[in-house]
């Protein structure tokens, strides 16, 4: 019996041998079988692309980034292999259908083609090689809008003078090869602010699909609104600034209290206005500004995000002054060391948005008088009174008029100096009144200063010789007298109707110079 059982285990343990030998040979044949198949390999070279922009003449503007491109992989295609288009390519069609986030457009010249790539059961394919060539092309033209924005011409038509951001294609070409998105929110290659209005935007059009919010309806005879005054008005009000989170709670009261008062200045301070402890008409008119208003205004500035170096803000030490809002910014490492009101050009003479270097602070100056102001105000004035010039401190200097160094001097006591084309400045001046105002563009271009003493003595800092008490005299002394900063400090002037302050706080300005609606324009014909 033993005999008999030993053999029998014997014969068992060759079957499973064999069988599982057999297995393993079909196995191994069929990934042997696997692997003979030919990896896709497309030639797509310099004909080949040439032949692809006959088809495709709109995109001819990348045609040389292309070729370089597939001159960079050898003449083989990038997003395809034998299931088809691979998972980065999907995911860049994904990106451009969803362009509407970013505040843009989905308008791909050939998007019909397009959609036939991904299409499943469409009947007609294009070629594989055009597929290819198809979503290159698509590549860059939503790095161009996303990331590049406007081209220079368009933005200089603008009047937008602001440095350039380089839009770099050989950066894109890397991040196809390393199949990165453009806009990987880990390497943020845009200004800050455009990642921050793109949250505002998501978060004010998903108030937009809730219905957005409902308009306030008042008398005709409404005036104004104070703590204890009780209306039906209030109750809309708390249940409009509860929408936008000016509001924590709607508590539906009709009353007007406290909590009501602090949301609404919080509301105010967002939207350009001065904090008071009353409701004005001209408050409920901006309450009443519809939310797809709201949301232009924020892709607006989105685009404006795109034309800025983001290399701007990594400087050590510069100025910002944003002209709707009428402030000034002093920032040090990166954080606001100085802030002060402003009074910017008004509507006929608009002040320009450019940048410089300031090199000089100008103590006690002359102001020499632009000549269209000699024209159209000083020759008039003497014409009518042969005192005019005495009268207003004024003297003829080598042809021109300058007024003299004084407390009433037009440049008031101080300016700061960044030579450029459009001769403007930042300088103090007699009318202080006019920072009171909410709004405040009465200059003919030049940026007066409500805080210029504190603004010299920040920027004389690294220079311990002029402490505050020199400074005071040098701006008293009634001789003009210059300084030349050891360092240049940049000095930006943009505009922005809507911004995200460092609180995290959206903020809507008015657009003074009227420079949203063209641009949204230019955005809706894209």
């Amino acid at each position: 019996m033993k005999i008999w059982y030993s053999l029998f285990i014997t014969v068992v343990l060759f079957t499973v041998f064999s069988c599982n030998s057999k297995a393993d040979k079909r196995e191994e044949n069929s990934i042997k079988t696997v692997e003979k198949i030919p990896e896709l390999k497309l030639t797509i070279d310099s004909t080949r692309v040439a032949a692809f922009y006959e088809s495709y003449p709109k995109l001819a503007k990348f045609k040389s980034d292309v070729t370089s491109l597939y001159q960079k992989n050898k003449s083989t295609q990038l997003w395809q292999d034998n299931k088809g288009v691979v998972e980065f390519g999907n995911t860049l069609f994904n990106q451009y259908k969803n362009l509407d986030q970013e505040g843009l457009k989905a308008n791909f010249p050939y998007s019909e083609q397009l959609n036939l790539v991904f299409d499943n059961n469409a009947a007609k394919k294009l070629s594989k090689e055009d597929t290819d060539l198809l979503l290159s092309n698509l590549y860059y033209y939503y790095a161009e809008k996303v990331y590049g924005g406007f081209d220079e011409k368009t933005v200089i038509s603008l009047e937008w003078l602001l440095p350039r951001k380089k839009f770099n294609y050989q950066v894109l070409s890397d991040s196809i090869f390393k199949k990165s998105t453009i806009l990987d929110d880990k390497k943020r290659k845009m200004f800050s602010q455009y990642y921050k209005l793109r949250d505002a935007l998501k978060e004010y059009r998903e108030i937009e699909k809730k219905g957005g919010w409902k308009t306030i309806e008042t008398g005709e005879d409404f005036k104004s609104l104070k703590l204890g005054d009780s209306s039906n008005v209030i109750a809309q009000i708390r249940e409009r600034l509860f929408v936008t989170k000016d509001l924590k709670e709607d508590t539906k009261s009709a009353v007007c209290d406290t909590v009501l008062i602090k949301a609404m200045k919080n509301y105010e301070l967002r939207h350009g206005y001065a904090p008071k402890n009353t409701i004005l008409a001209e408050h409920i008119n901006d309450l009443n500004i519809p939310v797809s208003d709201r949301i232009k205004t924020i892709i607006a500035n989105m685009e404006r995000c795109r034309w800025i170096d983001p290399e701007l803000e990594k400087g050590k030490k510069y100025i910002e002054v944003n002209i709707p809002e009428f402030k000034l910014y002093l920032i040090e490492d990166g954080k606001i060391a100085f802030t002060s009101p402003v009074v910017v050009g008004k509507a006929m003479t608009k002040t320009v948005i450019f940048s410089g270097m300031m090199n000089n602070i100008v103590f006690s100056p002359y102001w020499n008088v632009p000549p269209s102001i000699i024209a159209k105000e000083i020759k008039p004035g003497m014409a009518k009174d042969k005192n005019y010039l005495q009268k207003k401190n004024l003297e003829w200097n080598n042809g021109a008029v300058r007024q003299l160094p004084g407390k009433n001097n037009s440049l008031g006591l101080v300016k700061f100096l960044f030579p450029n084309s459009s001769n403007i400045y930042l300088h103090d001046t007699p009318s202080k009144s006019l920072f009171e105002r909410e709004s405040r563009a009465f200059s003919h271009g030049c940026v007066r200063v409500a805080k210029p003493r504190e603004l010299a003595i920040e920027l004389l800092k690294p220079d311990p010789s002029w402490n505050p008490a020199r400074i005071d005299k040098a701006m008293h002394a009634g001789k003009e007298s210059w300084y030349t900063l050891k360092k240049k400090v940049p000095v930006y002037i943009g505009y922005f109707t809507a911004w995200v302050d460092r609180e995290g706080q959206l903020n809507f300005y008015k657009d003074i110079y009227q420079r949203d609606e063209s641009l949204l324009k230019l955005l809706t014909e894209e």
